[in-house]
Formats: structure tokens, C-alpha cells, sequence
């Protein structure tokens, strides 16, 4: 389970896991309950690399962030973390 402290967002964090490259669980703490619950469900099952694609650069209002560009960015950093070598 990856645990992303949000920033610029009305949501202070994100909680979801990668399985086998999917996004999986996505929850959001704090923010639009409703519009959250709907971002988590309609990304779950999807490619991880797709959903950061999709969703990066979204804003909301005058900011220039985003809940959605937010889990992007957290996902960019799961990914990349899945990516690194294992030490030995």
C-alpha cells in the first residue's frame, strides 16, 4: 500500500496499491468525497502508467494541481519505485 501526502489539493493524502502494473484500492483522505470515490472506481483494474497519462495535468479552478494530477504524480513515483533494482 503507497501512502502520497497531496500538495495544493483539498485531499491531504492518497492511498492505493500497484498489483502486477494495475492501480488497486485508491483512496483519497479529505476533498470532494463523492468526485473521489468515482476517481477511484473508474481507475481501478486500469494500468498505472495509463491512469498517470490520463489524469497528469489536470487542474482544479485556478490551481494548478489537482486531486486526479495529484494521484498522476503519486503513480509516476510508484511506478518508478516498482522500476528500481532490488539491493542484494
Amino acid at each position: 500500500m503507497y501512502s502520497y501526502k497531496t500538495r495544493g489539493t483539498c485531499a491531504r493524502s492518497i492511498q492505493f496499491d500497484v498489483v502486477d502494473g494495475t492501480v488497486r484500492n485508491v483512496s483519497f483522505e479529505g476533498g470532494c468525497n463523492g468526485n473521489l470515490k468515482g476517481i477511484g472506481k473508474l481507475v481501478e483494474g486500469m494500468p498505472a502508467e495509463r491512469v498517470a497519462e490520463l489524469l497528469e495535468g489536470t487542474t482544479c479552478g485556478p490551481r494548478a494541481t489537482s486531486c486526479p494530477d495529484q494521484l498522476a504524480q503519486a503513480l509516476k513515483l510508484a511506478i518508478e519505485d516498482q522500476s528500481a533494482p532490488v539491493a542484494k
